[in-house]
């Protein structure tokens, strides 16, 4: 399986997706801000992994603010706020900062590498909890399959999404290895081509059988009976089960409405953001103009031309049969959530 990021001689090495399918390429990151740069130029992508990376971001600022006998944790924090700022949409990259940032009061006072050394293991421990958490939500998400069943994806859940193994690609996986004669179709994923590109890459890899199709075909091949059950991740839910995914997703889910299909949302809890009460008050990422203009040196529309490039859309949560997480598949409702929440107290008693 492919290796979205590794930590190697004190940086982050991540996969540069910018590359794929034509090339596999580490860029090398060796300071908080190269990280930031990382995750905001989409060499990584996709919501887990981008906690990961945020993670690592921390765990480098850190490094980038200490001298021989103190951490400056007021440069630290500057350079946290720039990983902040990198992509707004994706609850991940919040919640893993948060989480390495709760070390700083226990570690304040703490001799400069025992403060090295924790905030690595945290980040370390974050990272093999993501390839965790996406098999137990794989094997979740297989008990909704059966044999000969063709599933639809969006987007680029996988591996490459994540730590390792994926969310609804890991809905997938664990399908393959569960039942005879899974086979995937895959939208292309205008504008950025993460379906072409990443999707159909990752399933040839792993050899099972995927076919690729343009976005706009989705409701012929819904109405020619071609598609038994749409998978696809996610990058937000809201407290009331609203799901913010890769624009577009919002289309899918509605042909899927139209033609009887059940649509199932992948994601690990951590991508809840039980704070924010409903996907009107998700905040859109705007993306830059030239991605939909063309792809890197291949332009197609005129210069000038105005251009509307939300990265994702929101798909409200009567249209979702339910979110497939690593504690259970459950209604992508507010009861859903408040039951998540109930589940996530519990363990923390």
């Amino acid at each position: 399986m492919v290796e979205t990021m590794y930590w190697a001689d004190d940086a982050l090495y991540l996969l540069d997706q910018r590359a794929l399918p034509n090339e596999v390429t580490y860029v090398k990151c060796g300071s908080a801000e190269e990280i930031s740069a990382g995750i905001q130029d989409m060499v990584v992508r996709g919501a887990p992994a981008i906690g990961v990376a945020a993670a690592y971001g921390v765990t480098r600022a850190v490094q980038d603010s200490c001298s021989d006998l103190a951490v400056d944790w007021e440069l630290v924090l500057q350079k946290i706020a720039t990983l902040r700022a990198s992509r707004p949409t994706a609850v991940n990259l919040m919640w893993a900062i948060d989480r390495m940032t709760a070390l700083i009061d226990q570690l304040r006072s703490s001799p400069v590498r025992v403060v090295i050394d924790a905030f690595l293991e945290e980040a370390k421990a974050i990272e093999l909890e993501d390839v965790s958490i996406n098999q137990r939500i794989g094997d979740h998400g297989s008990s909704l399959c059966r044999d000969d069943m063709r599933i639809l994806t969006y987007c680029n859940a996988g591996a490459l999404a994540t730590a390792g193994y994926g969310t609804a690609l890991g809905v997938i996986r664990s399908a393959s290895r569960d039942f005879e004669n899974i086979s995937v179709y895959a939208c292309e994923t205008r504008p950025y081509l993460q379906g072409a590109r990443l999707t159909a890459w990752e399933l040839m890899q792993d050899q099972i059988p995927v076919t690729l199709m343009a976005d706009n075909m989705v409701g012929y091949a819904m109405d020619q009976g071609l598609i038994d059950m749409v998978v696809v991740g996610t990058d937000r839910v809201a407290a009331n089960g609203d799901v913010a995914n890769k624009i577009g997703t919002y289309t899918v889910a509605t042909m899927a409405k139209r033609h009887a299909i059940p649509f199932y949302v992948a994601c690990p809890v951590s991508t809840i953001d039980f704070s924010t009460a409903s996907g009107d008050l998700i905040p859109i990422e705007q993306r830059a103009a030239e991605e939909l203009t063309g792809y890197q040196d291949k332009q197609w529309a005129p210069s000038q031309v105005k251009v509307l490039n939300p990265s994702f859309d929101v798909t409200p949560s009567e249209l979702v049969a339910g979110l497939i997480t690593e504690h259970g598949i459950v209604p992508s409702t507010s009861d859903g959530i408040r039951h998540i929440q109930s589940v996530l107290s519990g363990e923390l008693r």
